[in-house]
């Protein structure tokens, strides 16, 4: 190892759908959303022993000593947010390796390995390396699901990735709202719009305004 390098478990989690939503409601609601974002990562890293190392927009980047917290963290992240009232899904990247910490933040390949894979997740996705699936693969409520390999963006090589997955996820159903990505429960949905065979819901009217002016801007 390079000397100043330590080992780390290194997380990337960001909103899924954030862009859209601040197009659809706006700069103060979209505001309000990172808000409710922010608390549910604070309180989810302070329970995990880890630590935020930044905020870039709505993507947070955390660093925890080992696997296991990690992977924890990960999967409360998910079951917050996804039980959080209208609220819009995460996308999470882990990876484990040595880093370099350099004035407050840290650097390094494996940096940008966790960020590719926070990018190459889809919504409700919780996306880990090989490294972090054998450090934790004795973490009991997790199911590893094989994504398989990739070539990241901006990587040389292929990394093998797999997919967190909690044992018994939670049941409560959700919709999406198409134009702002807003994720509810069949409560939380204010309007509600049959197209050509299928049920569109929303989370305020302004969404369903925005949708039957231009449905082809929002394609399922």
């Amino acid at each position: 190892e390079v000397p100043g390098q330590i080992r780390r478990a290194v997380m990337f989690v960001d909103l899924a759908s954030f862009t859209p939503l601040a197009e659809a409601m706006g700069d103060l609601r979209a505001a309000q959303v990172l808000d409710r974002f922010a608390t549910i990562v604070r309180r989810a890293v302070q329970r995990c022993h880890g630590r935020i190392v930044k905020q870039i927009g709505d993507g947070f980047m955390i660093v925890f000593p080992e696997c296991f917290s990690a992977v924890s963290c990960g999967l409360e992240l998910e079951l917050r947010s996804s039980t959080e009232p209208q609220f819009p899904a995460v996308r999470i990247g882990l990876h484990w390796g040595p880093l370099l910490y350099r004035e407050g933040d840290y650097v390094g390949s494996n940096v940008n390995i966790a960020a590719r894979l926070a990018d190459e997740a889809q919504r409700h996705q919780f996306l880990v390396t090989a490294a972090v699936r054998s450090r934790a693969k004795n973490y009991e409520g997790v199911e590893w699901v094989r994504v398989g390999k990739r070539r990241l963006k901006g990587l040389t090589t292929e990394v093998e990735i797999f997919a967190a997955k909690a044992v018994e996820p939670s049941e409560l159903e959700r919709v999406r709202d198409p134009v702002c990505g807003m994720e509810m429960s069949a409560r939380e949905v204010t309007a509600r719009l049959s197209l050509d065979g299928n049920e569109h819901s929303f989370c305020s009217d302004d969404c369903l305004k925005k949708y039957v002016k231009a449905p082809e801007k929002y394609p399922a």
